[in-house]
Parts: C-alpha cells; structure tokens; sequence
C-alpha cells in the first residue's frame, strides 16, 4: 500500500480554512428580506454606543435580500422600511422613514409613522440570548416580521403580514401629498400629540401609560406586535444563539 502524505503548507492551509468555517457557521446574520411588489429602502440605526451597520441604510430592490453580520459582541438598534424614495435635483429624500434625506442614514433615526424591528444581541452571558420584537407604536408604514431561524428556546415569528394601509381609519391616515393615497398609518400620539397617548410625563408608567382605542387598531390586527410604549415587555422574545434573524418586508 503507498501512503500519501499532505504537504505541511497544505495542512495548516485545510486547517485554517476548517477552522474559519467552523467560526463562520457560529455567527449570527441579519437578513433583510424585500418581497413587496416595490423598492424599500430598509434603514439600520444602533442604539447609543454600538456601531453603526451597513453604513445605515441601502435600496433593496423586490424579491431581492441582503445578509450581514453584527458584532460577535452585545449590539442593540432597530431596522425599519423606508418607502417612496427617489433623487431629485441632487437631493435624497422617501416618502416614509426618511433619516434626513440620506441613502445611507449613518446612526440618524427616521421619521415616523414607521414600522420598526428591535433588537439586542448577544446578551445573557453563556446562554447568548437575542431579542427581538416588531413595534408599531410610532405607527405603521409598510407590513414587516421578524423570523428567526436554528435558535433555542421560544423562538416565535413576530410582526405585522396586514397592509394596514388599507384598513387604517382616516383620523390616523398619512397621505402621500394634497389627498393623495394613504402612504403610512400613524400612531395615536402622533395624530394627537396628548401626555395621555404619547405615554409622556405623568403617564410615562407601566401604571399609568394604557392602550388607547388608536394602538388597539394596531394590537387586533397584529397582536405579537408593539403598539403603545409601555406595552408588554413580553413581547420582545429571547431565543438562544439563533443562526439567522430575517427581517422581511411584505412576509
């Protein structure tokens, strides 16, 4: 029998590809899905202190996705869909979730009504916890869930299929120009702007901030979703070293 034996450099090579393999296949990846019959342009701002990714923001043209990898370290921020958005005489601008009229919002928060996804990553120590939630108390502006994949422990898919534009009550109506059709759905605070609906100085409570007939719209046709901010902490879900979190838009 005649033995064959690797060359040394093509050992340490197989060794470091397996073992950068190995390392690649226990990181977590974000994925952001489009499958509206439109462009959105999905926008990406970190929680104060953690790194901004994907430089913010991008298009995402539909029935097409992107994949990138948060830190291996504790991340928190939200995504969320901007829609309508175009380049006019030299300027950026969208319709809704507009961030300063940037392509790439670089860390500035978008203008509301919008539908957000929230997450911290990486936390609980050995047990690796991601949370996540889908959170329509600053409203609504494009259908959107949050479908985590490989994780452990109650892992559910979270947010909003409803095109709640169709049904969103006309005090609550954003429309796109003078009476133009109904571009995102706002949330009561915004239509109003009261203490009492915004959940602000007496009521900023878990006491005294309560569902109002304005998120209740939002909470019966999305009920694992967000809709008023002193709302069920239960709805954000800790799953255990999940292998994907897919934000997909039009689910």
């Amino acid at each position: 029998m005649v033995k064959t034996s690797l060359p040394l450099t093509g050992f340490f090579f197989l060794l470091l590809i397996s073992s950068s393999f190995a390392a690649d296949t226990g990181r977590l990846f974000l994925t952001v899905v489009n499958h509206c019959p439109f462009t959105v342009w999905p926008a990406i701002q970190p929680n104060a202190g953690h790194p901004v990714l994907e430089k913010g923001g991008f298009a995402l043209p539909t029935n097409t996705h992107r994949s990138f990898s948060p830190p291996t370290t504790h991340w928190s921020g939200r995504i969320w869909g901007r829609t309508g958005c175009s380049h006019y005489n030299g300027k950026f601008s969208c319709v809704t979730g507009d961030c300063g009229n940037r392509l790439e919002c670089n860390g500035l928060g978008g203008a509301t009504p919008a539908s957000l996804a929230q997450f911290d990553l990486h936390h609980g120590g050995h047990r690796d916890l991601s949370s996540y939630g889908v959170s329509l108390v600053d409203g609504f502006n494009v259908p959107m869930t949050v479908t985590p994949h490989e994780g452990r422990g109650v892992c559910p898919v979270v947010g909003c299929r409803e095109d709640l534009l169709r049904t969103c009550p006309a005090h609550l109506q954003l429309r796109s120009g003078h009476g133009g059709h109904v571009v995102a759905c706002k949330s009561g605070c915004e239509a109003f702007r009261t203490d009492e609906l915004c959940c602000r100085n007496h009521y900023n409570s878990p006491q005294t901030c309560r569902a109002s007939s304005h998120s209740l719209f939002f909470k019966h046709a999305c009920p694992s979703t967000m809709t008023f901010a002193h709302d069920s902490p239960s709805l954000m879900h800790d799953c255990s070293s999940p292998r994907e979190l897919k934000v997909i838009f039009c689910h």
